[in-house]
């Protein structure tokens, strides 16, 4: 170890070293890094509120008939009432705004901006093959680059578990690198074609030209991380491919292939920021119980045998993710469990499919190291900005942020572990 008091010293010229990580006393060695995650869960219809919001805020609430399906995790989320993103609206197209909090999705000219999950992997997805995992039950994801455009979701879980963990032949991984090396020439190209032309243009083209050239660095950054990993062996799980449900009417069936996968993603640390849609259907999902199409049970207009089928159907929705939940919980990584790591945000843009309205969007945030067991419960008539708990979930990661969206600080109430 070094002692504070070192000196370099050379020509009758003595300087004193900073503060050095070898000056540290070993007893005192900085402690593990945890690997925090993040996933982020839309189910397109929602919850019908009589049955998803508690009638009591605090730590002693009741759990409601859907919560019970969760139960067992009380202590591990917090179900949140009463939010929703400011100037979004749109009924089903607002699922677009999901994690972007982008105002007005079917304004015209509407132009959406980055999702949660692509601002955190941004900073944060480089120490992992994946920067991060956007995933479908049908084909439309939650995903959007920092332009706005929608990155693509991958819907068939036989896929996502070649992507993780199915290793190529020695020639088809020399020729992906090949692809990669071309790739990143032909990057190295059009950039230096687009600064010659740079000198001939006025100063808002230039602007343009200089988000241009954040996009190819960003674009170069993919691609080498890519190379990589692509020399790297992947991991090795004891677990046999998925076979892909195609019947989509056996949706509990499609949604609990994703979370298996999902779970294997984040305990292999393959990447640490998942998003996961379920976009619901306009047919009559295989559940013993139902017989009427799940579209028009959310549309149920208050009668009571349609809200009886649709309480199947949603309680059905929250057992499996119940059993998300107690996978990651089963899960361990240094003495901790993979739930204690990794923040899950279960929601929807609809707080009322019946009428289409966005406001009061049902939402459980659970694991990640917060202090749950609790009901946040907020102006249902005067909505809190949701775009707050986004900060707070930025914030629990380790980025230093304030802002993100149409927040307005962190999320009142909410602390963390």
């Amino acid at each position: 170890m070094l002692l504070r008091r070192t000196f370099l010293r050379s020509s009758g010229v003595a300087i004193g070293l900073p503060f050095l990580n070898a000056m540290q006393p070993r007893a005192y060695a900085a402690a593990p890094v945890v690997k925090r995650r993040m996933v982020a869960i839309n189910i397109a219809f929602g919850f019908h509120a009589q049955n998803f919001n508690p009638t009591k805020a605090g730590r002693d609430y009741e759990l409601s008939h859907y919560l019970k399906e969760i139960g067992e995790f009380r202590d591990d989320f917090t179900v949140i009432t009463g939010t929703s993103h400011p100037s979004v609206g749109g009924g089903h197209l607002a699922h677009k705004s999901f994690l972007s909090c982008a105002k007005n999705p079917t304004g015209a000219g509407f132009k959406n901006t980055i999702s949660l999950d692509q601002f955190a992997a941004e900073q944060l997805g480089r120490e992992t093959r994946l920067a991060s995992l956007p995933l479908t039950t049908a084909s439309t994801g939650l995903s959007y680059s920092r332009a706005g455009v929608e990155l693509p979701a991958e819907g068939r879980p036989s896929r996502v578990f070649a992507q993780l963990f199915l290793e190529g032949k020695p020639e088809e991984k020399a020729k992906q690198i090949k692809r990669l090396q071309d790739g990143q020439s032909v990057l190295d190209v059009v950039r230096d074609k687009a600064r010659r032309m740079s000198q001939r243009l006025g100063q808002r083209d230039r602007q343009k030209l200089d988000q241009y050239f954040t996009a190819v660095r960003e674009a170069e950054g993919q691609l080498h991380k890519a190379q990589e990993w692509e020399a790297r062996p992947k991991p090795s799980v004891d677990v046999k491919p998925p076979v892909d449900q195609l019947d989509r009417l056996q949706m509990l069936e499609r949604m609990r292939l994703m979370y298996d996968m999902m779970h294997l993603a984040i305990q292999t640390d393959s990447t640490r920021f998942l998003t996961l849609y379920d976009p619901g259907m306009n047919a009559v999902p295989v559940i013993p119980g139902v017989d009427t199409d799940y579209h028009m049970l959310s549309h149920h207009g208050r009668d009571e045998t349609k809200l009886k089928q649709l309480a199947i159907i949603e309680s059905a929705i929250m057992r499996n993710f119940g059993g998300f939940l107690k996978k990651l919980n089963e899960s361990q990584e240094g003495g901790d469990s993979l739930l204690d790591n990794t923040i899950v945000f279960l929601g929807s843009t609809l707080g009322n499919a019946n009428n289409h309205d966005n406001r009061n969007m049902p939402v459980v945030l659970a694991g990640g190291g917060f202090k749950h067991g609790q009901h946040l419960a907020f102006n249902q008539k005067l909505n809190y900005p949701l775009p707050n708990l986004f900060v707070s979930m930025l914030q629990r990661l380790g980025l230093e942020i304030d802002t993100f969206g149409s927040s307005t600080g962190t999320m009142k109430g909410l602390e963390m572990v």
